[in-house]
C-alpha cells in the first residue's frame, strides 16, 4: 500500500492496530464471506501477501449499516500481520 491510499489510522483488525486504505498492492483476495464486526455485519474478502500467502486483513465488499457504506471496497490492513510477513 502506498501512504497516498491511507485514508485512516483509527481501525482495529482481530490482531490490534489497523489502516484502512483506499487502495492496495501485492495481495491476492480470498472468498466473499460474512463478518460481524462492533460496526454490525459485513461482507468481506480476506487478503494475502502475494509473496508468502499469509493473511494481511481484509476488503470491504458490503456493509449493511448506512453509517457504515464509505467502507466498501475499501482494504483493511492489520499492522501485526504485516509485521509478521516481512
Amino acid at each position: 500500500a502506498q501512504y497516498k491510499d491511507l485514508l485512516s489510522t483509527n481501525f482495529r483488525g482481530r490482531t490490534g492496530n489497523a489502516l484502512l486504505f483506499n487502495q492496495v498492492i501485492n495481495v491476492t483476495a480470498g472468498p466473499l464471506e460474512d463478518s460481524i464486526m462492533t460496526t454490525g455485519l459485513h461482507v468481506i474478502r480476506c487478503l494475502f501477501c502475494v509473496i508468502c500467502q499469509e493473511r494481511v486483513g481484509w476488503k470491504y465488499e458490503v456493509a449493511f449499516e448506512e453509517d457504515q457504506k464509505y467502507k466498501e471496497g475499501r482494504f483493511i490492513l492489520e499492522e501485526e500481520l504485516m509485521l509478521s510477513t516481512t
